[in-house]
């Protein structure tokens, strides 16, 4: 069975050539969504990615869409999908990362990316492209982290 659960966030990728606030701006008047947070260059205090050390500098736009929270991502390193436009990841929160990695791991879904962010954030990419077209991240709940989810939520029903 898997962990994965359901997912909490549906994530798309921004070419890191346009504007992020207006790329907001577009995707709440077309789909409703937002209003959305920005947050540029997100800092990493540890990154690997197909197990080596790596970067990924990256900014986000999260917003609330119906149930779901959506990121848009704006990669500022080499896009680890190789595109940058479409389906980046679908983002679940698990009870236990390190089960959740074994069983992706399973699903032939290797770890392409694990990194910690600057709050001390754990989260992991699952490279799914082959099987799913995108990526899986996958995070366990913190306090900090249900406190972002509840406050972006907030936004959309003010």
């Amino acid at each position: 069975m898997s962990p994965l659960a359901r997912p909490v966030q549906i994530a798309y990728a921004v070419d890191p050539s346009r504007d992020l606030e207006h790329v907001a701006a577009e995707f709440r008047a077309s789909t409703g969504a937002g209003p959305f947070v920005v947050a540029r260059n997100i800092s990493l205090t540890s990154c690997t990615i197909g197990g080596r050390p790596g970067e990924f500098d990256h900014s986000s736009a999260y917003g609330w869409w119906g149930d779901v929270m959506v990121e848009l991502v704006q990669e500022h390193t080499p896009s680890l999908i190789g595109r940058t436009a479409g389906l980046h990841h679908l983002a679940f929160m698990v009870p236990d990362l390190e089960e959740s990695i074994a069983w992706c791991a399973r699903q032939h879904w290797p770890t392409l990316l694990d990194a910690h962010t600057g709050t001390g954030q754990r989260f992991v990419f699952a490279d799914a492209r082959e099987s799913l077209g995108h990526l899986v991240e996958m995070y366990e709940p913190s306090e900090r982290l249900l406190g972002f989810y509840d406050h972006v939520r907030q936004l959309a029903t003010a």
